[in-house]
């Protein structure tokens, strides 16, 4: 039998435990080794050494891996145990590991300083002494002892409560504490909202104090139910990992059977086996972009770090791209979007509507506070909270001035709580709650500093007054009062005669920079969604005011959305941007139904109840601050602000990364595929290798680092939240990219080929043996890679956005110039590289040709311009 079912004492007997003495140190003991302790089962960690290796996984990065050993063997074969390839790639390839590797370190710990930020308590009965013992420690039958502020730290049945009102809106959404009562026994079939005997593990306890009997325990309480759901939600693969692992596997195909044509050209050409092979195998190191790999892995943990510095805590890298190509923000309003903190917005008295401040409202509010079990530090009720901060927090001074002598509790049948205070000539009574209870007890009513009778027009006046505010999703008191000179006996009329004062409306506001946020992430064409468990009308007012929702716009609750077919939702969530009354299952269905349109969601949340959604979302953002354990452990972000502008920082960072990746992309590949056509049509032309394994190897080292890495970091620029979201399936060389690849690294090649036959043609004194045609080339080919990638710094023309506008890219190319110079000027480097010492005139065509690619690629975007602005 469910113990919200039962009786105290059957609940007590069922669970084998005493209200006045709880559990003996021994049956605990026992107890907690058959239950286990009380916490969410929670994934098992990966080793360093497993996180190490599965960062070998990546299909590019085994091909390189197989080029380096066959590298290795092939050198050994050679006998000069010449092994720079190999080492060079396993360099590059063991560095990126552990970059990966450090970076995920970094976030488990990040996120474990998180959860040491509270270390949740219980205080119990044990042998019939009160003890404050770890939360963990807890088992079935334990008698837990609950006050105002108290996290709840398991599933209890209530024994005795006084006033106990339980904040549950990270369970079940709903926004309003709930009030509970120990003697109610519920239906077997009552859902949680509505299970009256009982409190929940991770919720809070708003107001009053109760005694209650542990039913459940760690993964077999409400909270560790919806921690299960987890265990059925596979996190989704991030649309960065997708497209890289497509252009790695396309990549390394390619080059695959690029290399193998060309062996085969060298040996048609009668070229030595071995010395072909290792110039097929460098020139497959050179064709595959081995650095893209570590390049993008230090750019998002570049972007990591800026997150962090802006609160936000990435659990895993790929999830700030991610972010900007969200289509889709579902967002949980209590908390997330709004304040969680109930405060007064609006007054309407005798004369309609007034300020909040000043006249009857001040001592409409006064009386509030007088009538108000809240704390004088304001923990408690969140309701009865709104009313001391609106009072700036004058409670005590109030209660000094009119000291409590008796009170009418609050209960959810009377909807009205009163209280009686001492005054210098008798008592005065004051009485909140419900309007529409209030009213109907009220005779007279105060107009300015006097009073008014209130007859059957004025209160079906007022009602309408409390019915306006409602609309407006504002939760309605009234509050009344009068004084007396002897207290009646009876309850009853302690309640009647009263003076009405005025009705006040609260709300859960929205945070300052909600709107702001909103409407940015609309200017880049993300769609945010409201999805709560709280009232439909609450969650449409905050929705217009932060222009999720216009004036005109619907909301669908959760048993509506029940009905929904799979083909009537996806028509309906084109359309509808609140969904209100929903459960944790209900978040799982809206995310994938936004995914089954093909869009990039990403959810957002603080509650248990939010869990499920955070990881089938494509991108889970938890809040640090406000949010339960299971929500963090569910996210691929944690914000530390609970700011829901931070996501919109996110997404700008997101998409500024992505940008950066593809720059990099775009500069990796072309400027590769320049360097096989050197070599390809170089062999097709029957003429002897245009360059060595060696420089192949020294070109790629030099252009694939310093540079590549400096694009990454390129600045973000303003309009980047101008443009609509890339689509999850888009290709990375969408928009044309893949064309001006091409058409680059044809260039590139082709400079490099005019210094190799020019070079060959008027300098070298041998044809077949080119040392200054090789050189040149090899100067060029490096040279005019490093002024290209002031090119990939801008779509448009760099010379408006600044030529030297990225500090660092400056500082790459000009180390990376001196390298590539050092080895053809200083002689012991030029033997290592086999490099010939060239002339003035030699470095003024190498010169000339490098800076092509600028003035051809400035010259196109220019045109292109120009055709823009005629169509």
């Amino acid at each position: 039998m469910p113990l919200h079912n039962a009786t105290v004492q059957e609940a007590l007997a069922a669970l084998s435990s005493d209200p006045d003495r709880g559990l003996t140190p021994a049956e605990a003991a026992r107890r907690l080794a058959k239950h286990g302790k009380n916490q969410l089962r929670t994934a098992r960690r990966q080793s360093v050494l497993m996180r190490f290796l599965g960062q070998f996984k990546d299909f590019m990065v085994l091909i390189l891996l197989i080029s380096a050993g066959v590298s290795f063997w092939a050198s050994a074969m050679q006998g000069d145990a010449d092994f720079l390839d190999p080492i060079i790639i396993l360099s590059i390839v063991i560095i990126n590991a552990v970059i990966g590797t450090v970076q995920e370190l970094r976030a488990d710990r990040a996120i474990d300083a998180l959860k040491k930020l509270s270390s949740p308590k219980a205080r119990v009965l044990r042998a019939g002494k009160k003890l404050t013992i770890d939360s963990a420690e807890l088992v079935p039958g334990d008698v837990v002892l609950l006050r105002t502020g108290d996290l709840v730290p398991a599933d209890l049945r209530l024994l005795r409560s006084v006033e106990l009102m339980a904040e549950e809106s990270a369970l079940t959404g709903e926004s309003v504490p709930v009030e509970k009562d120990a003697l109610a026994v519920c239906p077997k079939d009552a859902p949680l909202a509505e299970r009256r005997n009982m409190v929940f593990s991770g919720t809070g306890v708003s107001s009053g104090a109760g005694v209650g009997v542990v039913e459940s325990t760690g993964m077999d309480t409400a909270m560790g139910h919806i921690a299960g759901l987890l265990e059925q939600e596979t996190a989704p693969e991030t649309p960065l990992q997708k497209r890289l692992a497509q252009t790695g596997k396309v990549l390394g195909l390619g080059v695959i059977i690029i290399c193998g044509v060309i062996f085969a050209l060298g040996l048609l050409q009668r070229v030595e086996p071995l010395e072909m092979f290792m110039i097929a195998i460098s020139l497959g190191v050179a064709a595959i972009p081995e650095g893209l790999t570590a390049v993008v892995t230090i750019v998002l943990a570049m972007g990591v770090k800026r997150m962090a510095a802006k609160r936000a805590i990435i659990r895993h890298m790929p999830a700030v791209e991610t972010l900007g190509s969200t289509q889709v923000i579902c967002s949980d309003k209590t908390g997330t979007l709004t304040q969680n903190k109930m405060t007064v917005t609006a007054f309407t008295g005798a004369f309609g509507s007034e300020p909040v401040e000043g006249g009857n409202a001040q001592f409409c509010l006064e009386l509030c506070t007088l009538c108000n079990n809240c704390e004088p530090d304001g923990s408690g009720d969140p309701t009865e909270a709104a009313f001391l901060r609106a009072c700036q927090s004058r409670k005590s001074a109030l209660e000094e001035s009119y000291p409590r002598v008796g009170e009418i509790p609050f209960t959810s049948k009377r909807k009205l709580m009163t209280t009686v205070h001492k005054t210098g000539n008798g008592y005065r009574i004051i009485a909140k709650g419900a309007p529409d209870v209030l009213i109907a007890r009220c005779t007279q009513q105060l107009r300015g500093h006097g009073v008014a009778p209130l007859s059957g027009s004025g209160k079906a006046k007022l009602m309408a007054d409390n019915s306006e505010l409602a609309g407006k999703g504002l939760r309605v008191l009234a509050a009344a009062y009068r004084d007396v000179e002897r207290l009646p006996g009876d309850d009853r009329e302690i309640e009647s005669g009263l003076i009405f004062c005025g009705l006040i409306g609260m709300e859960d506001p929205p945070r300052r920079e909600a709107r702001a946020a909103v409407l940015e992430c609309k200017r880049a064409g993300i769609i945010p969604v409201m999805i709560t468990g709280d009232h439909a009308g609450t969650a449409l007012a905050i929705a217009r005011r932060i222009g999720i929702a216009e004036e005109n716009s619907f909301a669908i609750t959760g048993p509506e959305l029940d009905r929904l077919s799979e083909g009537e939702l996806a028509a309906k969530i084109d359309s509808c941007r609140v969904f209100a009354r929903v459960s944790p299952e209900h978040k799982v269905k809206l995310v994938k139904a936004y995914q089954r349109r093909g869009m990039t969601v990403a959810m957002t949340g603080d509650g248990v109840n939010d869990a499920p959604a955070l990881k089938a979302a494509d991108i889970g953002c938890a809040m640090g601050r406000g949010g339960t354990e299971v929500a963090k452990s569910a996210a691929d972000m944690v914000l530390t602000d609970d700011n829901f502008s931070t996501i919109v920082s996110a997404v700008r960072e997101g998409r500024g990364i992505y940008r950066n990746i593809r720059r990099t992309v775009h500069f990796l590949l072309s400027c590769n595929i320049g360097e096989i056509l050197v070599v390809f049509a170089a062999f097709l032309l029957r003429a002897p290798a245009p360059l060595l394994a060696i420089q192949l190897l020294w070109v790629n080292l030099v252009t694939d680092s310093l540079p590549a890495l400096a694009l990454g970091v390129e600045p973000i620029s303003r309009e980047v939240m101008e443009e609509p979201p890339h689509k999850r399936d888009e290709s990375i060389f969408s928009g044309g990219m893949g064309l001006s690849i091409a058409l680059e690294g044809c260039l590139v090649g082709a400079l490099a080929l005019l210094a190799y036959s020019a070079g060959r043609a008027w300098f070298d004194i041998d044809p077949m043996e080119p040392i200054i045609g090789r050189t040149m080339a090899f100067a060029v080919l490096s040279l005019s890679q490093l002024v290209h990638s002031f090119n990939m710094r801008s779509q448009g023309s760099v010379l408006e956005l600044g030529l030297f506008g990225n500090g660092k890219l400056n500082t790459a190319c000009i180390i990376c110039a001196f390298l590539m110079v050092s080895v053809i000027v200083f002689p012991p480097l030029s033997a290592v590289f086999r490099t010939a010492m060239l002339t003035p005139l030699q470095w003024a065509v190498v010169g000339g040709l490098s800076l092509c690619p600028l003035v051809i690629v400035e010259g196109e975007k220019l045109l292109a311009k120009a055709g823009r602005r005629r169509k």
